[in-house]
């Protein structure tokens, strides 16, 4: 299995070489914070039965270190809040990618942990509703297995199917090795090159 590291050290934008649409979050859910880390990690899946943040509580001590813990809960109520935060990154949780709400943003942005997820709303989930951990789960319109590769960041999220983890991230790679090694003028030459053959043959 590669190293989380190598996932980490690519944007998502490259990963679109890699991946169809499909495997991209909903640009709703973004960090609730400005300039985040980039993280990425593999996938401790949450569901959270309408109303209720039960399971969210009991996967932060589930949940292993380098771990992102992503969930699909009510977007009525608050899954999480600055406590909960605070034990996750305690325990080493890379951090959350959440279908729905979390409160005590302020707590989250203070302790500088990542929370990607649709916003904030100050009233919690109850705590009376099991369901098990570590089941697939749709994010953000993405289906999310266990053990997926998840890469979040302030340009999106993207979430690499685990056997497809490698050559993904060699795909992606490239792609950041190719754009590192191009001036921006030869980008540029290239570019219109293009554009006028596509724009020519459509004519």
């Amino acid at each position: 299995m590669l190293d989380m590291n190598l996932f980490k050290q690519i944007s998502p934008c490259e990963y679109a070489d890699a991946l169809p649409r499909e495997q991209f979050i909903d640009y709703s859910i973004s960090s609730l914070w400005p300039q985040p880390p980039r993280i990425a990690g593999p996938a401790f899946t949450v569901f959270c039965e309408p109303g209720d943040h039960l399971m969210l509580h009991a996967a932060i001590y589930e949940a292993s270190p380098g771990d992102i813990i992503v969930v699909k809960s009510d977007p009525q109520f608050a899954a999480a809040g600055g406590n909960v935060c605070a034990i996750a990154k305690e325990r080493g949780i890379a951090g959350f990618v959440i279908d729905g709400v979390i409160r005590d943003l302020a707590e989250t942005r203070d302790i500088q942990f990542p929370v990607f997820a649709r916003g904030v709303i100050p009233y919690p989930g109850s705590k009376k509703a099991y369901s098990p951990l570590n089941q697939t789960i749709e994010c953000g319109g993405v289906t999310v297995n266990p053990g997926d590769i998840v890469i979040a960041d302030e340009e999106g999220i993207a979430v690499v199917p685990k056997d497809q983890a490698e050559s993904a991230y060699e795909i992606a790679k490239a792609r950041t090795d190719k754009d590192a090694q191009t001036t921006l003028q030869q980008w540029q030459d290239n570019h219109k090159r293009n554009i006028d053959n596509i724009i020519s043959k459509l004519k």
